[in-house]
């Protein structure tokens, strides 16, 4: 088992920046990658983005290339969401996620409990 703690959340003006971190615990030698998605009001949970653990490799969802930045301190089981030229648009529960499969694509079996982001215009 995984254990994520999510922390950095809150409420942010349009054009500001935050930056969400998430800390692993327990079983974090089978993690394989780690992510965030989110989920706004209304709306299905969607991906946002995500970090090969070992290699550093990343991928986002095109909503926000180029705003959002995610990282990996390794040494302390921790990834970072950074995300600066916030809009309305990303106000949601974020969650972060973590992946044990090395064969296939992502399954993201293991989530958080979610931080709050509120974006005000």
């Amino acid at each position: 088992q995984v254990q994520l703690r999510e922390s950095g959340g809150g409420l942010v003006q349009a054009g500001g920046s935050l930056r969400l971190s998430c800390v692993a615990s327990g079983r974090t030698s089978s993690m394989y990658r780690m992510g965030w998605f989110r989920q706004a009001p209304g709306k299905e949970r969607e991906f946002v983005a995500r970090i090969t653990w070992s290699t550093g490799y990343r991928y986002y969802a095109d909503s926000v290339k180029g705003r959002f930045t995610i990282s990996r301190d390794y040494a302390k089981n921790t990834v970072f969401l950074q995300m600066n030229n916030i809009e309305p648009g990303d106000t949601a529960l974020y969650y972060c996620v973590v992946d044990v499969n090395v064969r296939d694509g992502p399954t993201w079996d293991y989530w958080g409990q979610g931080t709050q982001v509120t974006v005000s215009s």
